[in-house]
């Protein structure tokens, strides 16, 4: 049986996310006099009022990211490419000038530092919109310098349903079964480049955003800004689209061809949505850090249980 933590556990993780943010805020010259906390599920996010800067600490991890150093591992690939990509003239959320361009800890976070941008409260989310837009990222992140690993945001998967097997109370027998049976299709093809090509021949593995781009983009009053490099990853542009719906999948065709990139290959897309929930339900082992999560993840198995095993992987 897992221990769940507490409201009084979670609200105690968030003050103590807040204080840290704002004492290493004030040791690296910030001026900070009301920090405020913006966001608090997968990481607490805290605005160093009044300075200019954004702090993001992780606290809802799978088990093998919770140590700090593997964290900060992470942290400076997403510093570098966020970094680079707005030095390409792309418009992202940028690391803050303010200070050092490195992970920074304390009080047992570790912590990032960005560039704080004012949301237009007044936009309403056009995914569609979004879709289109992931195509120019896309484009521009093919020619990122850095070294990525092929779908490393996939790690997640294996990890998390072994833990699983320990948490009958989150997830039934007969469910951890058809997720590690659909792992079992999935693995030899997206555990390793050469299976990938093995599978899917004409698809072009290259730098992906790793985490949905059009659902991390946030609207200001001059334009989108992509946002949440925390999962770059080499592999397939589809891994970005999934769950965008056939709308946001033709607006990010029309944008790709008029860049000279693919279209996205249909099949390939199923397998890979198919992949993506299978990571919302190896998120269950996350629960215990952030209970609240735990009915929109049991509403998304829903979703997930009607879908082919692997996208329909090896039928045929």
């Amino acid at each position: 049986m897992s221990e769940f933590m507490s409201p009084e556990q979670l609200a105690d993780r968030t003050e103590r996310a807040l204080t840290a943010a704002a004492e290493a805020g004030r040791d690296l010259g910030l001026e900070v006099t009301e920090p405020t906390v913006l966001y608090d599920s997968f990481s607490v996010v805290v605005h160093l009022k009044p300075s200019p800067v954004v702090v993001r600490m992780p606290t809802v991890l799978p088990t093998f990211l919770t140590d700090l150093d593997t964290q900060s591992q992470r942290q400076r690939l997403e510093l570098d490419v966020a970094g680079w990509l707005a030095r390409q003239g792309l418009p992202v959320v940028t690391p803050s000038p303010l200070v050092p361009a490195e992970p920074v800890r304390r009080n047992g976070f570790s912590m990032t530092f960005w560039q704080f941008v004012e949301h237009d409260q007044s936009a309403e989310p056009d995914y569609v919109a979004n879709a289109a837009a992931a195509a120019k990222l896309h484009h521009n992140l093919r020619d990122y310098p850095g070294q990525l690993s092929f779908m490393s945001v996939l790690d997640m998967i294996p990890s998390c349903l072994d833990e699983l097997g320990a948490m009958p109370e989150l997830i039934d027998a007969a469910d951890l079964d058809r997720a590690r049976a659909e792992w079992e299709l999935l693995e030899p093809v997206l555990g390793s480049p050469e299976g990938f090509a093995r599978a899917f021949p004409d698809a072009e593995v290259r730098p992906i955003h790793g985490d949905s781009p059009p659902f991390n983009m946030i609207p200001t009053a001059d334009g989108l800004l992509y946002s949440d490099f925390e999962d770059p990853t080499l592999g397939p542009v589809e891994w970005d689209l999934t769950l965008v719906g056939p709308d946001g999948e033709a607006a990010y065709n029309e944008a790709a061809q008029a860049l000279g990139m693919r279209t996205l290959d249909e099949r390939l897309l199923a397998v890979l949505t198919s992949t993506r929930m299978l990571q919302v339900v190896a998120c269950l082992a996350m629960v215990p850090q952030m209970p609240p999560m735990l009915d929109g993840l049991k509403e998304a198995m829903e979703h997930w249980r009607n879908l082919p095993l692997a996208g329909g992987l090896g039928e045929g």
